[in-house]
C-alpha cells in the first residue's frame, strides 16, 4: 500500500511540474468571419459583412485606391489624384480654373461650396499640399472611401455574437437566463416597439421629448442597446440578448438625430426610478459635467437603481458625465481580442470593460445591424447587471456593482488601470459567485489528495464538478 501511495503521489508531482499553470481565463475570439449562405437556401440571406470585405479586397487591388493602415487590422481607403476641397468664400469661375490649371485637374463633381477635383498627374498629397496654402481653402482632404457594417435579418448567435461566449455568457446561462420580476430601463433614442425581438418584453415606457407613453425609437440606437440586453432568445430568429428573461423599459430622451440635452436625460431617469427600474443603460455622455443630470443619477443611486454609463468614443481620457459620477459604473470598450477598441474612452472613471466593436443586435424596422462604440459595450454590464438581480433580488446597488467590478477578469497592468478599469466583466464568474449552491466538499486530509485537487485544477477539472 504505501509502494502504491508512493507511486501516485510521485506521478502527481511529476504532472504538477509538467502542466502549466493557468493563470487567467480569458477567451480570446477570432475575428467574426460568417460563412456564405447557398443560393438555394430556403431562406434567402443577403452577408453584408462578407460582401464589404470582397469589396475592400477588389478596391485594394486597383492602382487609384491607397490604404491608410490605422494600426495591424484598421484601415482606410481613398481614391489617389482625388481631393475634396471646400472653399470660404467661394472661388468664383476665373480663379477656379487657374487652381485646376496648377493642378492639371478637373472638377469631377459638386456639392455645394465643396467640390472633387481630380488631377492626371498629381497625387492626392501634393494635392493638398498646394490647396493647404490657399487663403479660402477651409479643408482639402483625400476622397476617402466609406464601407457599410450593416448585416441582415438572421439567425446570428453562432455567426455574428462573438460578444457573448468571450465574456462567459454560456456559462452564466447556466446559472441564471434573467428574471421577468427584473426591469432594465434604457435612457436613449426609444426602442422598436414592434419589433418581433421585443414581443412581450417591453414595460411600459416613457416619451420624455413629446411627453407622452411612445417611447418609438426613429434613430435605431436605443433598439441596438436594448436587443444586446434582453431581445427574445431561443426563437430560432434573430439574435440572442443577455438576459433572456429580464424585461426592457424603453424611455425616449434622445431625438432621431442622435442628439439629447442633459435635461432630458435626467427627466427620464427620474421616471425610469419611479416607475420601477432595477437598472438603468445610459449609453449616452457628454464631457461637460450638468447639476440636473447628476441629481438625478444620485437621486436613483439613493433608490436603490443600478446605473451604467459608456464613457465615450474619442480615444481620450477627458472625463464623460454621466460615467465619471461616483454613483455610475462607467464602461469602455475592447474588441474581440480584449484589446481597448481604438476609439473607446480611458481614465480614472472607467470601472471595467466590455466587447464594443461590431455588435450585432436589433435595428428599427424589425432589422438587425453591427454596431461600434462603448455605447454597445455599456448594455453588456447592464444586462449583467439585472442577472445578478435576478439571481439576488435582495442585493444593494453598491454590492451589485462591487460584485462586477471584482468578478471581472484583469486586463493589462495587473490590478485596477485607467485602460481596462478592473477589466472585462465575466458574467459566469459574477453569476458563479452568488448563483451556485454553498456545498462544501469534503477534505481528503491527505498530502496525495491535495496534490490531486491541485493537479486537477490545472488541467480544468474540478473534483467538485456536479
Amino acid at each position: 500500500m504505501r509502494i502504491a501511495t508512493g507511486i501516485l503521489l510521485a506521478a502527481v508531482l511529476v504532472a504538477l511540474v509538467l502542466i502549466p499553470v493557468q493563470r487567467q481565463n480569458i477567451r480570446e475570439m477570432r475575428e467574426p468571419h460568417p460563412s456564405v449562405t447557398s443560393l438555394d437556401s430556403d431562406i434567402p440571406r443577403i452577408n453584408y459583412i462578407e460582401q464589404t470585405r470582397d469589396v475592400r479586397r477588389k478596391m485594394e487591388r486597383q492602382p487609384r485606391v491607397m490604404t491608410i493602415h490605422h494600426n495591424s487590422r484598421d484601415r482606410s481607403h481613398f481614391i489617389e489624384h482625388e481631393i475634396v476641397v471646400r472653399f470660404s468664400p467661394p472661388v468664383d469661375e476665373q480663379e477656379l480654373q487657374q487652381i485646376l490649371t496648377k493642378l492639371d485637374g478637373k472638377v469631377k463633381r459638386r456639392n455645394g461650396d465643396s467640390m472633387i477635383i481630380s488631377s492626371r498627374k498629381l497625387t492626392t498629397r501634393q494635392m493638398m499640399k498646394i490647396l493647404a496654402e490657399h487663403p479660402d481653402s477651409i479643408y482639402a482632404e483625400p476622397n476617402y472611401i466609406l464601407l457599410p457594417n450593416r448585416i441582415p435579418n438572421d439567425i446570428l448567435y453562432k455567426r455574428y455574437q462573438w460578444n457573448l461566449p468571450i465574456i462567459g455568457m454560456e456559462e452564466g446561462w447556466e446559472i441564471s437566463q434573467g428574471s421577468k420580476r427584473i426591469v432594465v430601463a434604457v435612457v436613449d433614442t426609444g426602442v422598436d416597439l414592434g419589433h418581433p425581438e421585443f414581443q412581450g418584453k417591453l414595460t411600459n415606457g416613457y416619451n420624455v421629448i413629446a411627453r407622452n407613453q411612445k417611447p418609438q425609437d426613429d434613430n435605431g440606437h436605443g433598439t441596438h442597446v436594448a436587443g444586446i440586453i434582453a431581445a427574445r432568445t431561443n426563437n430560432r430568429d434573430g439574435i440572442a440578448g443577455m438576459s433572456w428573461n429580464s424585461m426592457i423599459m424603453p424611455i425616449k430622451a434622445i431625438g432621431a438625430d442622435g442628439s439629447g440635452t442633459a435635461f432630458d436625460i435626467a427627466e427620464g431617469i427620474r421616471w425610469a426610478t419611479d416607475h420601477g427600474a432595477h437598472v438603468i443603460n445610459l449609453s449616452v455622455g457628454n464631457y461637460t459635467s450638468s447639476a440636473a443630470l447628476q441629481e438625478a443619477c444620485r437621486y436613483a443611486y439613493e433608490r436603490n437603481v443600478v446605473l451604467v454609463a459608456a464613457t465615450g468614443n474619442d480615444a481620450t481620457n477627458q472625463p464623460g458625465y454621466p460615467a465619471a459620477y461616483p454613483e455610475v459604473l462607467g464602461v469602455s470598450a475592447v474588441d474581440h481580442r480584449t484589446r481597448l477598441a481604438s476609439f473607446s474612452n480611458y481614465g480614472q472613471y472607467v470601472d471595467v470593460v466590455a466587447p464594443g466593436v461590431d455588435i450585432a443586435s436589433t435595428y428599427i424596422y424589425n432589422d438587425y445591424a453591427a454596431l461600434s462604440g462603448t455605447s454597445m459595450a455599456c448594455p453588456h454590464v447592464a444586462a449583467l447587471a439585472g442577472l445578478i438581480r435576478s439571481v439576488k433580488p435582495e442585493m444593494k446597488n453598491t454590492e451589485v456593482m462591487k460584485l462586477i467590478r471584482d468578478s471581472s477578469v484583469d486586463l493589462g497592468e495587473p490590478g485596477r488601470d485607467n485602460w481596462y478599469g478592473y477589466g472585462m466583466i465575466d458574467s459566469g464568474e459574477a453569476l458563479r459567485r452568488i448563483g451556485e449552491p454553498q456545498n462544501v466538499r469534503q477534505q481528503t486530509g491527505t498530502i496525495v489528495g491535495n496534490l490531486i485537487e491541485k493537479l486537477f485544477s490545472r488541467i480544468g477539472f474540478s473534483t467538485n464538478q456536479r
